[in-house]
């Protein structure tokens, strides 16, 4: 059976790990589906700079990419060509660069992007993104 994986935005990690309500409940229900389907998210640098800027300390960083480890997260790298793309993009949609690069490497890694963010609409032919909620 091929496995499944998902991309999580920066703002659905901070849901589950901060137990957001409502947003926080979906999360964890589809970060509990897909390890029982022995599915796999992927965290990548991208993620960890956004949580880091969001005064996230190093250690909350880890708590968070944690949640699954070892077993059902994936780390992921940004390469230059992806930096490249997401700047060219998010100058051209006028969305924030993090944005871009979080749709780029998503579907460069088959992976399905999992985002509240409206700004997602604007990179729909690069990949789409659904709510926690769509996928359980």
């Amino acid at each position: 059976m091929a496995e499944n994986l998902y991309y999580f935005d920066t703002s659905i990690w901070i849901d589950f790990y901060d137990k957001r309500g409502y947003n926080g409940e979906v999360a964890k229900k589809l970060l509990e589906k897909i390890i029982l389907q022995d599915d796999f998210v992927l965290s990548s640098d991208v993620v960890a700079i956004e949580l880091k800027k969001l005064s996230f300390s190093k250690y909350e960083i880890n708590q968070i990419f944690s949640i699954a480890k070892p077993n059902h997260v994936k780390k992921i790298h940004s390469t230059k060509n992806q930096l490249e793309e997401a700047k060219r993009l998010a100058k051209q949609r006028n969305i924030p660069l993090s944005d871009a690069l979080h749709a780029i490497l998503a579907r460069d890694n088959g992976a399905q992007l999992i985002s509240r963010d409206w700004d997602f609409e604007k990179l729909k032919d690069i990949t789409s993104a659904k709510k926690p909620e769509d996928l359980i």
